[in-house]
């Protein structure tokens, strides 16, 4: 009679090695953390229970699916996409092929947003122009909770993903979604209004890493030939819906500062501050009614 021969177990270590190493072949700086993520979403425990886990064997099941994972990272599919999740403002947004990774630098839109408040209880009205996942309007929300919210988006993929992300976060009574060209079909005033919307000029977007070329949807992306084509078109119309005494708060990409400037005074603002990211660069500009 032939013995069966022993089947040999992973340890979660190990297989966290193995996948460290295939993502370092394809020259992924950040192949450690990223394998460390994956692992974490298939063993489905949190970084701290990991590792308590590493000396502990993992099922050929869960093997079979982390490789699966860590080869569509090898393609550079990012780890956001391929988890279906991404963290900003230290919350779990969804994310997914229809919609703009959310990334640490536009945090400081919404740090530069919070700084101008007095009274974080006010109920103030807000708006989000390019909402994409909701994660700006949304993680403002999550600091004022006297605040209600209106999130546009052209995407009705987009609009999905936010939606979802509202009612998982318990947002769905204080959040309106609605599928339209900026600030189009809005009506009445709103005390801030911040927008994160496409900049990155059209010639640039062919060289940028793959993980947003391939993955990120171009509507998302490409501001024109300058890049300054949604600041125009927003522009022209925000004057209509910025109540009297509020403020906008826009994201911008490097050197972009004296455009966005110029288009902002040729529509009657002011520019009311600005604030720089982590990389000190000027990331957010805030303007006001003249």
């Amino acid at each position: 009679m032939m013995m069966r021969a022993k089947k040999v177990e992973t340890l979660a270590k190990e297989a966290l090695r193995w996948a460290v190493m295939k993502l370092q072949q394809e020259h992924i700086e950040s192949a450690s953390l990223d394998a460390r993520i994956l692992l974490e979403y298939v063993l489905g425990v949190n970084r701290e229970q990991l590792l308590f886990s590493l000396e502990l064997p993992i099922t050929t099941e869960q093997y079979d699916r982390f490789a699966v994972l860590v080869a569509k990272r090898t393609k550079r599919q990012p780890v956001s996409k391929i988890i279906g999740r991404r963290e900003f403002w230290g919350i779990n947004f969804a994310v997914n092929e229809n919609t703009l990774d959310p990334r640490p630098d536009s945090e400081t839109l919404v740090e530069c947003v919070l700084e101008r408040i007095r009274n974080r209880g006010d109920s103030f009205r807000i708006l989000d122009l390019g909402t994409g996942t909701g994660c700006l309007l949304l993680s403002l929300l999550s600091e004022l909770p006297g605040a209600t919210g209106v999130g546009v988006d052209c995407s009705e993929d987009a609009l999905l993903v936010a939606k979802e992300n509202a009612m998982t976060l318990g947002f769905t009574d204080k959040t309106n979604f609605v599928l339209g060209d900026w600030c189009g079909k809005l009506e009445g005033k709103f005390d801030i209004i911040l927008s994160n919307p496409p900049y990155i000029p059209t010639v640039d977007i062919s060289v940028l890493e793959p993980e947003v070329t391939e993955f990120d949807p171009l509507l998302a992306l490409d501001g024109g030939e300058d890049g300054l084509n949604c600041y125009r078109k927003i522009m022209s119309s925000l004057a209509r819906v910025l109540a009297k005494d509020g403020f906008a708060a826009f994201e911008i990409g490097i050197g972009q500062q004296s455009g966005f400037t110029k288009i902002a005074t040729e529509n009657g603002f002011e520019i009311a501050g600005s604030k720089n990211d982590l990389g000190g660069i000027t990331r957010c500009i805030i303007i006001q009614n003249n």
